[in-house]
């Protein structure tokens, strides 16, 4: 029996092979460092600009702050006088979050495309398979080294966004809410979570299909979706408040659902019952329908952080996801 039974490797051994496995991902790495170098050093351009225009911007508003030729924002009262400078900084700031949502879907069409696709497309990544280097490794680096960039980068601006965010803000500027579609993704781990997100799912899209150009366009509709979809339902994510009768809930708040209830609680909205000549505000067709008390929904910045967190579970958890059926995926195909 002891003839026939495999010598056990010793802790030598053991040792051996973990050092020689760590050596060959690092190399992958900087393998793929230095293959995408031009590209990296695109991005931190990027981000340098960013924040170089943030802080401009800034500069600028502090600058203009009591100009000589204009109504400035130091007035007397609560009347909200606005600068060129303000006005220009909200203006560019409102879409901040949308930016960031932008920079996510290039960061998962690069991932599919230059990183992944291309190399299986032409079967370069044979060369590297064939150098001691895993299947799995080889994927492993290229989800590893983008999404280290990614949290570093994205994270950054995230933060230097919120930075700006909260200089130039005004309670009386229009669309520069924390809960506007343009502002949120910017301003909290959201935008990370997508940036994760993206770095998965084109991962996934390039194992799968295999073709650059088709990869890196069903990449971006897929993170179009999704974005799309949470834009709309973001605020089912946290249950809100309500308040009963006409009153209102505050400045700084995100108002979801307007309404009356009946008397069994159904929900009757405003848009449901437009108003007519005879009934300007729509309250006599509300009663007609059954409507009992006014309703309001909504969310209080307090509800700013468990809404951020929840989405960002969930970008993280689908991220998950998508990284193990990426590698069943490469399992799958090349074991």
């Amino acid at each position: 029996m002891s003839a026939l039974t495999p010598p056990k490797p010793d802790a030598a051994e053991a040792s051996e092979a973990s050092e020689a496995s760590e050596a060959s991902f690092r190399g992958s790495v900087r393998v793929l460092l230095r293959m995408h170098r031009r590209s990296l050093w695109a991005a931190g351009a990027l981000v340098v600009l960013g924040i170089g225009a943030v802080a401009a911007l800034l500069v600028w508003v502090a600058v203009q702050r009591c100009p000589d030729e204009e109504v400035a924002a130091c007035n007397n009262g609560d009347l909200y006088m606005i600068t060129t400078a303000q006005s220009t900084a909200e203006s560019l700031l409102s879409g901040g979050g949308s930016a960031l949502l932008l920079l996510a879907c290039l960061i998962g069409a690069f991932v599919t495309g230059p990183l992944i696709a291309r190399e299986l497309e032409s079967g370069a990544f044979r060369m590297a398979w064939a150098q001691s280097v895993s299947p799995a490794r080889w994927l492993a680096a290229r989800l590893a080294v983008p999404a280290a960039l990614s949290v570093a980068g994205v994270g950054l601006l995230s933060f230097v966004y919120r930075w700006g965010w909260t200089e130039v803000s005004n309670p009386n500027a229009f669309g520069l809410g924390w809960f506007n579609d343009g502002i949120f993704p910017g301003i909290g781990p959201v935008a990370v979570g997508y940036a994760l997100f993206a770095v998965a799912v084109g991962a996934l899209c390039a194992l799968l299909i295999r073709r650059m150009l088709l990869s890196m366009a069903v990449t971006t509709v897929v993170l179009g979706v999704v974005m799309t979809g949470f834009t709309q339902r973001r605020w089912m994510l946290w249950p809100v408040d309500r308040i009963l009768g006409n009153g209102y809930p505050g400045p700084n708040t995100w108002t979801t659902e307007t309404g009356m209830l009946t008397a069994s609680g159904e929900k009757l909205f405003w848009r449901d019952c437009p108003s007519m000549d005879a009934d300007h505000d729509g309250v006599g067709c509300m009663k007609a329908r059954g409507g009992v008390t006014e309703f309001t929904d909504y969310h209080p910045a307090s509800h700013f952080w468990p809404l951020q967190l929840v989405e960002t579970g969930i970008l993280l958890a689908l991220a998950a996801l998508a990284v193990f059926a990426a590698f069943r995926v490469l399992r799958r195909l090349h074991g």
